[in-house]
């Protein structure tokens, strides 16, 4: 953990790993978000709150995820927590960033008068943003995310705090990797579907054109093709406008070699 150190005490422990009922908050909020981003918006709120309860003041949570070497800001708790991490993003480089580079927590006791990642630490201490604490979290597939608090006070994570912050972020990890995957399988279901409809449609236009054009298949969808570049259009969408003046029994295009 990068430069951790006493600071301001906190009333109360946030909920620990082994909190059941925290665990199943979480779940909850995956089997009740309708999407990856429902889901990440509310775990956002549900971080601030948790945190922000524990330090006695309003906590800002943002999340950041990085897949194939592509960071972008996600959810955040409030249009202000999103903002200072996409001001993040626009420098290239920063503490969240760095968490989840290095896999370990970042602590910013100060970013008024923080050396590292200057710039963007005088911005954030200039919208009133003084403290800073980023927890990695590991993901499937070499993806990695990091929940980014921001606290209006100087010194306001304290070494208790960030080990319950860790225990916190162990749970979230886990929720956060079910929203994904439930993700990724309906993500995956909707390209099948998808590319199924595509080939549909194509062999049914192809389908046309050996009827108009006494030909083969293979020179059927070649003849297509021809027609998709000329066009300018997707190879889809010209089977389909094709099918629907079939069907309507408007003005069919005969497509020739």
């Amino acid at each position: 953990m990068d430069e951790i150190h006493a600071g301001t005490a906190v009333p109360e422990a946030l909920p620990s790993a082994d909190d059941i009922p925290v665990a199943e908050q979480l779940q909850d909020l995956v089997i009740d978000s309708e999407d990856v981003g429902g889901f990440l918006g509310d775990l956002a709120v549900f971080s601030a709150e948790s945190v922000s309860a524990a330090a006695g003041l309003k906590v800002l949570c943002g999340i950041t995820l990085s897949r194939r070497r592509k960071s972008l800001t996600v959810a955040g708790s409030s249009h202000e927590a999103r903002l200072i991490d996409e001001v993040q993003q626009a420098y290239g480089d920063g503490p969240c960033l760095h968490a989840m580079r290095t896999h370990k927590t970042v602590l910013v006791k100060d970013t008024s008068t923080e050396k590292r990642w200057s710039d963007y630490c005088a911005v954030i201490a200039g919208r009133g943003h003084l403290s800073a604490l980023c927890v990695p979290l590991e993901l499937d597939e070499g993806a990695t995310a990091a929940l980014n608090f921001f606290a209006p006070r100087a010194g306001v994570f304290d070494d208790a705090t960030i080990r319950n912050c860790e225990l916190y972020a162990s749970q979230a990890e886990r929720a956060l990797r079910l929203a994904v995957r439930i993700g990724t399988k309906q993500q995956h279901a909707d390209d099948l579907r998808e590319a199924m409809a595509s080939r549909t449609a194509i062999d049914l236009a192809c389908g046309i054109i050996m009827g108009q054009n006494r030909c083969g298949q293979e020179e059927a969808f070649q003849i297509l093709k021809k027609a998709s570049n000329g066009r300018n259009q997707k190879l889809r969408d010209v089977a389909e406008s094709m099918i629907k003046a079939v069907a309507g029994a408007g003005s069919v295009s005969h497509f020739e070699p």
